[in-house]
């Protein structure tokens, strides 16, 4: 069952996307969680501190798919193939929660937690990186934890180009992927068997 402070943030996403941060209120959150005022603000001080509880939320959901949708038995090449699908999948399913936390946290003191919010996603893809460094598949002289943030920010925002900002065609997206991979391969020193 879910605990108050999970229904909260799961009716702050639903409030939040259905009116925009602008427009929501409180009250709006505690209507759709079905509890009382005060419970809220025994977890939250304001509706834009819910912000970095829905991030954290998106980052478990984000790591959540990428495991499941990576292989572990697959060549690295293709691993990052499925990273760069699985985050595009992510993006697609919910590109407009994460436009929202990028705008809610702006707006708040926030932002500072932002890299602690993200840093099981960054720990995942370094680990990723320096596996495939051990193993010579990819060039010594990058450095993984650096290079995690790096890649996760390219993929990301290619994503977020093709989802929240342009309204492409599915040819347009495939290109876009093969583009963003043929990059990686080239920055990462890929050496192709």
């Amino acid at each position: 069952m879910m605990s108050k402070e999970e229904k909260i943030i799961q009716a702050a996403i639903e409030v939040f996307r259905e009116k925009g941060i602008e427009k929501t209120k409180v009250s709006d959150i505690v209507k759709a969680a079905g509890i009382a005022q005060g419970t809220f603000y025994l977890y939250f001080p304001s509706r834009l501190s819910v912000m970095p509880a829905i991030a954290k939320n998106m980052v478990e959901r984000i790591m959540a798919t990428v495991e499941e949708g990576v292989s572990d038995h697959k060549p690295f090449e293709q691993q990052l193939e499925e990273v760069v699908e699985m985050i595009f999948l992510i993006t697609k399913e919910y590109g407009d929660i994460v436009a929202l936390i990028y705008a809610g946290i702006a707006q708040t003191e926030h932002l500072k937690e932002w890299e602690n919010i993200y840093s099981p996603y960054y720990a995942w893809m370094s680990h990723f990186l320096l596996t495939a460094q051990q193993q010579g598949v990819i060039r010594d002289s990058i450095n993984p934890s650096r290079s995690a943030k790096l890649i996760i920010g390219l993929i990301e925002s290619a994503a977020e180009q093709i989802y929240l900002f342009d309204d492409s065609k599915d040819e347009t997206m495939q290109q876009l992927k093969l583009e963003l991979l043929d990059f990686l391969y080239h920055a990462l020193g890929l050496r192709h068997a």
